[in-house]
């Protein structure tokens, strides 16, 4: 803010016809373009992309907002605001609900109580105000006795939001620490008595995955038992087969390829060579990754490929969808969702495009949904970063100290037509497929948008948490 203040001039500071609403309104241009630039320290809780706002932005919105004062009697908020973030700062801004955020931001801080309230409120803390009018000096030294540092709340933010900037500082330097070790090879390790090589380590590791993947699923089978009924739910089960099929093929024979690598019998490729590297790592090789995204390490990772491929493997063997979908087990979730509306199409005998959603979040146990839903299924393992949830009220509340995901009961998706317009007391929330809300690879991350209870605060509280729902973790 300093450094802003330093960019209007003296001459730019008294020309505007209304001078009080202009300093009062810079003050709150200034606070809104710095919490914009900060906010990207929460990294994926602050913003889903990191976007290069700059100081021209800021200046362009300082000379719209001293043009729209002098040429208006009443102020046109809806205009200034449009202008400001829809057009100047919202042209960097390409996603939804980054631009759902920056609304947020500005209707808090251009808006008639601005100029009208005395020490108008920036935040929730009490530090954070627009000082009485003066001259330029006056709001300089107001803007010294800031804190250095800005604690989560200036920003909406919970004080957990902090700790997720943190571990990822940490597990970055860990990284460059890593990629700075010594590559010891076979030969400088065996007179030195320093424990197994790398080639031992990997040939054992590697070992320990072939063991631990699953038996190709029976696709031909499955195909010819399902064949009287090509229901939309079932072409996705056999095309969710035909995917993890292709996967534990691809995984197989990269393993026993890298073994015979390891022992001199083929020559090493640059992509047995990476694949040896991730292994050595405890990484998942970007081959096998291409399934479907995720940071899980190896160890984690292989885990939950067991479970992904045991879910389809019931489902084939018995020929009948199960009654909790684990939908963070779809390689394609939203292939599965849109065969969900379309089986309910179908059933009621109406157009897809006239069905949305309803979400209904269960105040029971699992152990207590024995029998699927008449429409729509239930779906199960999600969780809740950037906010808690109260089972009794089935609402959002705050997360716990220290608690930066909490899981969410099991919610029931249900196909209605002609749906209502969503009511303020719902919080839209967005449901990504892993934590880099961004996407990997030019594969979007974004599933689908899931309305919550938003509790006792408005729901803009939840919007400036960053709150969303995360089908799986990064560990």
């Amino acid at each position: 803010m300093k450094r802003l203040y330093q960019l209007v001039t003296e001459s730019q500071f008294t020309r505007c016809a209304r001078p009080v609403f202009y300093r009062k309104l810079l003050f709150a241009l200034c606070f809104f373009h710095s919490i914009l630039l900060e906010r990207k320290k929460f990294l994926q809780l602050g913003w889903n992309i990191i976007y290069g706002f700059n100081d021209s932005d800021f200046e362009v919105s300082e000379s719209l907002m001293s043009l729209y004062l002098d040429e208006y009697e009443e102020i046109p908020w809806d205009a200034l605001k449009y202008l400001i973030a829809g057009v100047n700062y919202g042209g960097h801004v390409t996603d939804d609900f980054d631009r759902r955020l920056l609304t947020t931001y500005i209707n808090d801080y251009f808006c008639e109580a601005t100029v009208t309230t005395s020490f108008f409120k920036l935040s929730s803390l009490p530090t954070y105000y627009i000082p009485r009018d003066g001259p330029q000096s006056s709001y300089r030294e107001y803007i010294s006795h800031l804190p250095a540092t800005e604690h989560p709340e200036v920003f909406g933010q919970h004080p957990n939001a902090d700790i997720a900037s943190q571990i990822a500082e940490t597990r970055t330097l860990f990284d460059t620490l890593l990629s700075l070790q010594p590559q010891v090879t076979s030969g400088a390790t065996a007179g030195a008595g320093a424990g197994p090589s790398r080639e031992n380590k990997v040939s054992e590791l590697a070992a320990d995955v072939l063991q631990k993947i699953p038996g190709l699923i029976d696709y031909e089978g499955t195909r010819a038992l399902l064949a009287d009924d090509p229901s939309p739910l079932n072409v996705v089960l056999l095309q969710e087969i035909q995917r993890y099929n292709a996967l534990l093929h691809t995984i197989r024979s990269s393993l026993i390829e890298l073994e015979k690598g390891i022992k001199g019998l083929v020559v090493m490729s640059s992509s047995l060579e990476e694949t040896f590297h991730c292994i050595f790592d405890a990484r998942v090789p970007p081959l096998w990754v291409k399934a479907y995204p995720s940071l899980k390490p190896l160890a984690s990772w292989t885990r939950d490929l067991c479970q992904r491929v045991e879910q389809f493997a019931r489902w084939a063997e018995t020929a009948h969808p199960p009654t909790l979908f684990w939908l963070s087990g779809f390689t394609f979730p939203t292939g599965f969702l849109t065969a969900v509306l379309q089986s309910s199409a179908r059933q009621h005998n109406v157009s897809v495009d006239t069905l949305s959603w309803e979400f209904i979040v269960a105040t029971v146990d699992d152990n207590n949904l024995l029998f699927p839903p008449k429409d729509g299924v239930f779906i199960q393992g999600l969780y809740l970063e950037g906010a808690g949830w109260d089972k009794k009220n089935s609402c959002l509340v705050e997360a716990k100290p220290m608690q930066l995901v909490c899981p969410i009961p099991t919610i029931h998706f249900k196909p209605v037509e002609n749906r209502k317009k969503i009511a303020k007391s719902m919080y839209l929330c967005p449901c990504y497929y892993f934590p880099v809300r961004s996407g990997d690879g030019g594969r979007p991350s974004f599933v689908v948008g899931v309305d919550l209870k938003s509790g006792a605060v408005p729901f803009d509280h939840w919007i400036k948490r960053g709150t969303a729902l995360l089908m799986s973790l990064d560990n």
